[in-house]
Formats: C-alpha cells, sequence, structure tokens
C-alpha cells in the first residue's frame, strides 16, 4: 500500500512538473529589455533591418503571416497602422516566423504575392532560420512588441482588444502604448495576451 501510495505521489509530481513545463511563458524579451537589430529578407528581395529606418523615434514590429485566419483580420488595420504612424516616426516592420514547408501558404513567393495584392507600405520580412522570433519571444501571429527609438521594449501583445471586428474596438491597445511613449510616459497596460495562430517550426 506504502508503495502505491508512493507511486502516486512521484506520477503526481511527474505530472505536474511536466504540465508546468508545457504552460511555462516562453523566454524572450521583457518590459525594458534592450532589442537586438536584426537583418531579414524582404518582399523586395533585399535584406532589411531596424537601423537602416532613419529618424525613428520607435518600432512597431509585428510578428503575422499570410495563412492564419487572425492575421488576414488584422492585416487591414496593420496597413492602417503603419499610414499613420510611419508620419510620426513609427513604421510597421512585419515579420513571417512560419516555417513555409509546414505551412506553404507563408512560403517566401507567397509573400510577395501577399504584399503585392494588399499593397503593404511596410516592410514584409522573413524569419528564414526562425532565429528572431525566438529572441522576442513571439508565439502568435500576429504577435506586437512596440520598441522605442533606443530600441527598448515598451509593450508587448495584442493590437486592440478585438480581433473579429475593428467596428466593435474598445480599446486600442497598440496606439495608446504609442502616444504614451511619445508622450515620455509609460503605456498602461505594458503588455496583454497575443490573441492568433501558434507560430509554426518544425
Amino acid at each position: 500500500m506504502k508503495n502505491y501510495s508512493k507511486f502516486l505521489l512521484v506520477s503526481s509530481i511527474a505530472a505536474f512538473i511536466a504540465l508546468t513545463a508545457f504552460v511555462s511563458p516562453p523566454n524572450g524579451y521583457k518590459i525594458g529589455d534592450k532589442a537586438a537589430d536584426f537583418s531579414l529578407k524582404g518582399v523586395d528581395g533585399k535584406m532589411h533591418s531596424l537601423s537602416e529606418i532613419k529618424n525613428a523615434k520607435g518600432y512597431i514590429v509585428i510578428f503575422t503571416c499570410n495563412h492564419c485566419p487572425y492575421a488576414k483580420m488584422y492585416e487591414d488595420r496593420i496597413i492602417a497602422l503603419h499610414k499613420k504612424y510611419s508620419k510620426l516616426g513609427y513604421p510597421v516592420v512585419a515579420i513571417n516566423p512560419n516555417d513555409p514547408e509546414v505551412v506553404p501558404e507563408d512560403s517566401f513567393e507567397e509573400m510577395k504575392t501577399r504584399s503585392k495584392e494588399k499593397n503593404f507600405g511596410f516592410n514584409y520580412l522573413i524569419d528564414e532560420k526562425q532565429t528572431v522570433f525566438p529572441q522576442y519571444g513571439a508565439t502568435k501571429t500576429p504577435h506586437v512588441f512596440l520598441l522605442d527609438k533606443n530600441k527598448v521594449v515598451r509593450y508587448i501583445g495584442a493590437i486592440d482588444d478585438n480581433a473579429q471586428s475593428s467596428a466593435e474596438v474598445k480599446k486600442k491597445y497598440l496606439e495608446l502604448a504609442i502616444e504614451a511613449i511619445d508622450k515620455g510616459k509609460k503605456p498602461n497596460p505594458e503588455t496583454t495576451k497575443a490573441l492568433g495562430c501558434s507560430i509554426k517550426t518544425k
């Protein structure tokens, strides 16, 4: 009986460890961390980095893709964000983190097609080696990381509070965060839960 009780206890502990390991937050940037620059290929065939953007007051880094329904829901909003805030010094830099062997719709050629169809005004880059999204700790598409002019992470999470309907958005988290750091203030909230599709890896 004692051995059986001991077995149950060990099994329960092992299950708990496995569960907590699964749900633990990923490694990646936290609020206040300085993001490293990167060099990724864009749909124009050229390599792009954050440092090449002159006179930036901040950077709206969004991990997104072609195939995800959530990414598609936010596509027009991302385009509008870039049109509005790039003029104020906060350009969108969109990065596709997915492995195209897992999701062919997220291939580089499909990225070029989508960018042309939607007339993206922002850099749409591919994380070919899948090394950048783990640095950031991105887990979803879309997943937003707002950096200030020194590349310090100031906001992480969702664009707003309603993926399904832009007309029914009550709180524009990202826009509020941009406006806060532009005034030298701390965003409130600094983090929200990103809703979207999981990033696809081999």
